[in-house]
């Protein structure tokens, strides 16, 4: 039986996502949707980066997770307002569930907005939240197959991080194989080396976000 489909079944998801990124540029806030398969190190990442932008700009953090608020709180022990969002089960965050945080959050006072999405490298790069850019973070000891096994992700992509690359002298891990990889999959995407438990690399990705936000967001 053929099902003839007369609505974007996406709409109400649509709309809600156009209402997150209508008030994020009115705010003028940086929104970045950080995405990952558990264990590829995003929270650290999220720690060592706003440590090292807290000076400069305002942050604030929407936390998605199936349960518990673990990494909300490792991130609140930094002084930057995390909200928690649990999906009790779900693959992704989409935006309405960021819509219904957003009354949470004083915009007028932030400047970047970091959206730490559900550990999983399908389903979040489907789901529009409203964001400026989507990054996904891949850790060396992940192996080589991740890019061409998960094309979806790393095609609607714009920055590839690999982290752990501290890891490096002992997994078996590729970086010209995964730059590659990617250039086949997404030739516009930008691939980041780094390692945010030595801090190797880590400059590259914060100049990246300070002159996105000063020659895109806050000219």
């Amino acid at each position: 039986m053929k099902i003839e489909l007369r609505e974007d079944v996406l709409k109400d998801l649509n709309t809600a996502a156009s209402f997150n990124r209508d008030l994020f540029k009115e705010n003028q806030t940086l929104v970045i949707n950080l995405m990952s398969s558990p264990g590829a190190g995003k929270t650290t990442l999220l720690e060592e980066t706003v440590k090292r932008l807290a000076d400069e700009f305002k942050i604030a953090v929407i936390e998605g997770d199936l349960a518990t608020d673990r990494d909300a709180e490792r991130l609140r022990t930094l002084g930057i307002k995390t909200v928690q969002i649990n999906t009790v089960g779900g693959c992704h965050l989409d935006a309405r569930m960021v819509a219904k945080v957003i009354p949470e959050f004083d915009f007028e006072s932030i400047d970047i907005l970091f959206i730490e999405n559900i550990g999983n490298l399908v389903c979040p790069s489907g789901y529009d939240l409203g964001q400026d850019y989507k990054v996904v973070v891949l850790s060396v000891p992940e192996g080589n197959d991740k890019i061409p096994k998960y094309p979806v992700m790393f095609k609607r992509t714009d920055i590839t991080i690999i982290n752990k690359i501290d890891l490096l002298p002992y997994v078996s891990f590729n970086l010209e194989e995964a730059d590659r990889d990617l250039k086949q999959i997404n030739p516009k995407a930008q691939l980041k080396t780094l390692s945010a438990k030595t801090g190797e690399g880590m400059n590259e990705w914060i100049n990246w976000i300070k002159d996105v936000y000063r020659t895109c967001i806050k000219p």
